[in-house]
């Protein structure tokens, strides 16, 4: 499987980098075959200039080790630090810039989260990022979702309101009439 990823970033690393694609890969690293890693590192630095799409990809990733890392992270970096509060960009900030390990895009809020295969759940998947995310459930799985699946989703997405937790407008005005 892993080098079958490996075979995916080589090839794929110039159509990568002319689509203006930015590769993040999320997740455990430590716990990869040998090497693996820096290749990661060099696709994820080639093609950092992307800024026509962010496609994250997930291997071996928790939200839960990587808000445990994140708040470890920043427990190291001010260890004097016993009011969370205390930092200027308060915690939601500062997780999301730990979780993003320190560059922009990577850390930032998901719009809307494609889940393939039937399932109905995040699975511990981005669940900082996914705050606000717009869900779509699909039933095929991965390897069998194609353009058409994406052009739906899609479309499903640009319906939506987007209230970002608070009541659309409509709601609002009912329930203080």
């Amino acid at each position: 499987m892993m080098d079958l990823f490996r075979q995916f970033l080589r090839s794929e690393l110039p159509r990568l980098i002319e689509s203006g694609t930015r590769l993040t890969i999320l997740g455990r690293r430590d716990r990869l075959p040998h090497g693996l890693d820096a290749e990661i590192a060099a696709v994820e630095r080639a093609t950092l200039p992307g800024r026509r799409l962010d496609l994250r990809v997930a291997i071996d990733y928790s939200s839960r080790h990587a808000i445990g890392a994140a708040a470890a992270s920043w427990l190291s970096e001010f260890p004097f630090a016993r009011d969370l509060t205390s930092c200027d960009a308060g915690l939601d900030g500062v997780i999301s810039r730990l979780l993003g390990r320190g560059d922009d895009a990577a850390g930032s809020d998901v719009d809307l989260l494609i889940r393939t295969g039937g399932e109905k759940r995040l699975s511990d998947f981005l669940l900082w990022e996914c705050a606000y995310a717009e869900l779509y459930f699909l039933d095929k799985p991965w390897p069998d979702f194609d353009v058409p699946d994406l052009e739906t989703a899609i479309a499903d997405f640009r319906r939506r309101e987007r209230t970002y937790g608070a009541l659309p407008a409509e709601g609002m005005h009912a329930a203080s009439g």
